[in-house]
């Protein structure tokens, strides 16, 4: 008999929970009402009750483990952080409201290449400067030296000094890249450091730069690149460098310069070269024809009525240059391609030492095979005629956006 109070208390209790929950959701024990319910996909829902009436939020248990796609993004990113460095440099321009030198900032990015501190990043976001500074991906400021240019490449070489443990980048190969090919960007966009963006190879092409000089077998890419990124890497899947961020296309009606779905990379095989010659003469030295030409496939050769159906069409030779010293003929005729002026009526090339010339990738991965000062046998069609051409090559920093040096 003593335990029916208790019993009945224990009834009432329940009762008053049960209104209070579901009858009377708002008021003073309102707050005090939350209920959570465990389903079966990982996620719980739970109920909570206040003076805005009723919630029920769906929330993960746990965190969800990343996918393999996830993964070899965090992968990337990882590996490649350290070696990637923000780089401000300070020009002096004239002149504020008093006719005063004032000084002007710009930022790019860079990364490291070896043990002693030495940066590649590009020439346009240093040229000028009057003060280089580098910070790394740990925030520790450096200042810089520039120990040499390139630009005919846009490429420049910086040093820094005091620091312990470098962690250099991988260097890859970028003669067989394959359009479709994931690529990753790091860099310092808008000054933001340390950003990572995601895309393909879009197209392997020859653009021209700013400066009016040609980067042949550019790695173009939908990767998202902005003002800051020039002069960081481009990455493959495994995190190697294949390609140094050099340009985009801006987007005509952002207001400023950004990304339109279309950056463009120097191939990091050209860049190479380029290393070789400051590590073994203290400057660029790349070997150059000195020439201005046209792709020709099988649909040119038709309309032309040239003896074969590829090749390396000369349209001009540079004055005092290595083809003109060879002699080697430019065009004699124009025409126009698309709205594109071209000169017709120069020798095509179809080989160099051996090997079949059929795009401007051969022709430069040829070229990249040697050295300023170096006799290559360029294999020609002059008219219908078939023959070999011995060149020795030229120094490339003789020539300057079609310029003799």
């Amino acid at each position: 008999m003593k335990l029916r109070p208790v019993v009945l208390v224990l009834l009432i209790l329940c009762g008053f929970y049960y209104l209070s929950t579901r009858w009377f959701p708002t008021g003073a024990l309102a707050g005090l009402m939350h209920h959570e319910f465990g389903l079966r996909d990982g996620t719980m829902t739970t109920d909570i009750s206040g003076p805005l009436g009723d919630f029920s939020l769906t929330e993960a248990h746990a965190a969800p483990a990343f996918d393999t796609e996830e993964q070899q993004n965090i992968a990337v990113y990882k590996r490649a952080l350290p070696s990637v460095v923000n780089i401000t440099s300070t020009a002096v321009v004239c002149c504020d409201f008093f006719l005063q030198p004032v000084p002007q900032q710009g930022q790019g990015s860079g990364f490291i290449v070896d043990n002693q501190g030495h940066i590649l990043t590009n020439d346009h976001v240093i040229d000028n400067a009057q003060a280089v500074e580098v910070t790394l991906w740990n925030k520790k400021k450096f200042k810089a030296t520039v120990i040499g240019v390139d630009r005919v490449h846009d490429l420049a070489l910086l040093q820094i000094h005091g620091v312990k443990d470098f962690q250099p980048a991988t260097l890859s190969d970028s003669n067989n890249l394959v359009v479709g090919q994931r690529v990753y960007a790091i860099g310092n966009p808008f000054g933001f450091s340390g950003t990572m963006t995601r895309g393909i190879i879009s197209a392997i092409r020859s653009v021209q730069l700013p400066s009016g000089n040609r980067i042949e077998d550019a790695i173009q890419t939908d990767a998202s690149v902005n003002p800051g990124n020039s002069g960081g890497p481009l990455l493959n899947s495994r995190g190697e460098v294949i390609g140094i961020t050099t340009m985009i296309a801006s987007n005509p009606n952002g207001g400023a310069d950004q990304s339109a779905g279309i950056g463009f990379a120097i191939p990091i095989s050209t860049a190479k070269a380029v290393l070789e010659d400051f590590m073994r003469y203290g400057r660029t030295r790349r070997p150059s024809l000195d020439i201005v030409t046209l792709p020709i496939g099988p649909d040119e050769a038709e309309q032309i009525g040239l003896p074969a159906d590829y090749g390396i069409l000369i349209e001009r030779v540079l004055p005092g240059g290595a083809a003109e010293r060879a002699g080697l003929h430019g065009g004699n005729q124009l025409a126009y391609k698309g709205n594109t002026q071209v000169m017709l009526g120069g020798d095509l090339i179809v080989g160099c030492d051996g090997q079949g010339i059929t795009t401007p990738q051969d022709l430069s991965n040829a070229l990249n095979a040697h050295h300023a000062g170096d006799t290559v046998l360029l294999t020609i069609y002059r008219g219908q005629q078939r023959m070999n051409v011995k060149v020795t090559l030229s120094d490339a920093k003789q020539v300057v956006a079609g310029q003799t040096t």
